[in-house]
């Protein structure tokens, strides 16, 4: 559950795009990288990326985290199927200096950015998770020059043995 959880969620975030005006837009599957700036410049697993990001490598901004939390099965078919009700959070991270460049408050970005990510992970599904849906969102400005928001989804987990 968890790979094909990672890998949809992964997909779909590639194809949110961003113009030169910073107009967001979805791009198709087949799209030509060259002709589609993505919107997300980096996504991989959370490990605490945020509370220690001066000790980490650098990763471009804006960048997404999926951190997938405990998940408690309940036994459907004992020994072949399971099922629960599991959440998982998005840490999006954005740079604090380069929302406020343009003079504005810097809202934009970092309020906008999780909008439009769910956009795109609206009914998300796959075979082993279900009924995708958002929960909470959470703002985490306690970090100098970036912006976390933490976008909370719950979804049905299915794990089948032997199938």
């Amino acid at each position: 559950m968890r790979k094909e959880l990672y890998d949809k969620i992964k997909q779909r975030l590639t194809l949110l795009c961003v113009n030169a005006v910073g107009e967001y837009h979805i791009a198709p599957l087949d799209a030509d990288d060259d002709l589609n700036d993505r919107a997300i410049k980096h996504i991989d697993l959370w490990n605490q990326n945020v509370e220690f990001i001066e000790q980490e490598s650098a990763w471009e901004r804006p960048a997404v985290f999926v951190e997938i939390e405990p998940v408690q099965w309940k036994s459907i078919v004992p020994g072949t199927e399971y099922r629960a009700e599991a959440r998982v959070r998005l840490h999006i991270v954005t740079d604090w200096a380069s929302a406020v460049a343009d003079g504005s408050d810097g809202s934009g970005q970092f309020f906008e950015l999780p909008d439009k990510i769910h956009d795109v992970l609206a009914g998300l599904e796959g075979n082993s998770f279900a009924d995708f849906t958002l929960e909470e969102s959470i703002t985490n400005h306690n970090h100098e020059d970036i912006v976390e928001s933490i976008e909370v989804y719950s979804f049905i987990a299915i794990k089948r043995i032997g199938k």
